[in-house]
């Protein structure tokens, strides 16, 4: 029976040396490809932007869609409340950029589950372009993202344009979040793309076609989803359009000041991924190498075996990580940051675990109960019960104090 669960604790330690290897050659394989030759196309675009809160990069994110050097665009912010104090933030962009068609919104709340969505509805109505480009408000872009985006939306076959994105951190927890994003998150991301191309879209930029957007409702179709990024880009690839992965690689801006905020965030992204994927949620298991090596080392007893593959194991996971994160994203938490990979990785998988039961998820400061077609239903009143969310925060608290 010892043997058998050593064998059995063998088996994810292969598995997840395999996809550590294979995201190594997917990430190769990428960004290797040599696009063809640039060819001139740029029609008109409406860039849609929903904004809430304020944050320390705000005005360098936000201008940096303002100097694009691309013929003929619009910028729509959009807020939902008029107190909020990103507003000023957009007024000073509206002045300092005259020469272009910037408008502010004030956004009706309430108009969908997802307040998100409810903004891009209402910023819809006001886009006067044939081409959308939502972008999260965190992102900071060089002067040609927008012809790189837009170019593989020449080909008619095309649907959708999606981009990943290379983090800009300041402390602990952010670092920690990027750690997750550059070497966990966007690894996998590029062996969905090679074992079955891309039948989603990332919320850092997603460029698509008004009228095929409409054919498919409008944004109406996925304003009670939480992954509403995913969602589109699945309903795009499922009315048989390509979803292309840019090889534009955007950054983003994170600034968590605590580990609650991180926790909130990783706890949404995996109910998120569990309601939206679930067999793919529990196949995440096979990609742990960090624990699933810990696991093995402890069950062989401290073997020349187990120190085989506990040291293969972590080995590969930080290589992964290195080339992937830092030589092909160009993450600086990737580079400077790697000995934090397997801390990142604990995290990770408390999470993952914990994510397997509970809907209760926090979203800035307003608190959802997930369906389990992964619809938002808004908890309006009183303080939610503790769920298996909250004992995921307070295990992990324990466990870095």
């Amino acid at each position: 029976m010892h043997d058998l669960r050593i064998l059995l604790a063998l088996i994810p330690c292969l598995t997840a040396i395999g996809f550590y290897l294979y995201s190594i050659d997917s990430a190769k394989e990428f960004f290797s490809g040599r696009p063809g030759p640039a060819q001139e196309f740029t029609p008109a675009v409406s860039i849609l932007k929903p904004l809430r809160g304020f944050e320390a990069d705000a005005y360098g994110n936000l201008a940096s869609f303002c100097v694009q050097d691309y013929p003929a665009y619009q910028i729509l912010f959009g807020v939902s409340d008029e107190n909020d104090p990103c507003i000023e933030v957009v007024k000073k962009i509206i002045r300092d950029f005259p020469d272009r068609d910037i408008q502010l919104l004030t956004c009706e709340p309430g108009m969908a589950a997802n307040p998100k969505v409810g903004s891009l509805i209402q910023m819809a109505a006001r886009a006067k372009y044939p081409l959308y480009l939502i972008s999260d408000s965190d992102i900071r872009v060089g002067p040609d993202y927008l012809k790189r985006v837009i170019r593989p939306l020449q080909d008619p076959k095309v649907g959708a344009v999606t981009c990943m994105g290379r983090s800009r951190t300041r402390g602990l927890p952010s670092i920690l979040e990027a750690l997750r994003v550059s070497t966990d998150f966007l690894p996998g991301v590029l062996v969905a793309r090679r074992l079955e191309g891309v039948r989603f879209a990332l919320g850092s930029t997603i460029a698509v076609r008004r009228d095929l957007l409409r054919a498919l409702g409008g944004f109406e179709i996925i304003s009670d989803y939480l992954a509403d990024d995913f969602q589109l880009g699945c309903l795009i690839a499922r009315a048989g359009y390509q979803v292309v992965l840019s090889d534009y690689v955007v950054e983003h801006s994170f600034q968590y000041h605590d580990f609650k905020n991180i926790l909130q965030r990783q706890i949404r992204w995996a109910r998120g991924i569990r309601v939206s994927r679930p067999w793919g949620y529990a196949g995440l298991l096979l990609t742990q190498g960090t624990v699933m090596g810990l696991v093995f080392f402890l069950l062989a007893g401290g073997t020349a075996l187990a120190w085989a593959v506990l040291g293969m194991t972590w080995i590969s996971r930080l290589a992964m990580a290195h080339l992937v994160g830092s030589r092909y994203l160009r993450d600086l938490a990737a580079k400077r940051y790697l000995w934090l990979v397997p801390v990142q990785d604990l995290l990770s998988f408390s999470v993952w675990c914990g994510c397997f039961f509970g809907s209760r998820i926090a979203w800035r400061d307003e608190r959802f109960t997930l369906t389990k077609t992964g619809k938002l239903v808004p908890v309006k009143l009183g303080v939610p019960p503790p769920d298996a969310a909250e004992a995921v925060e307070r295990s992990v608290k324990v466990a870095v104090e």
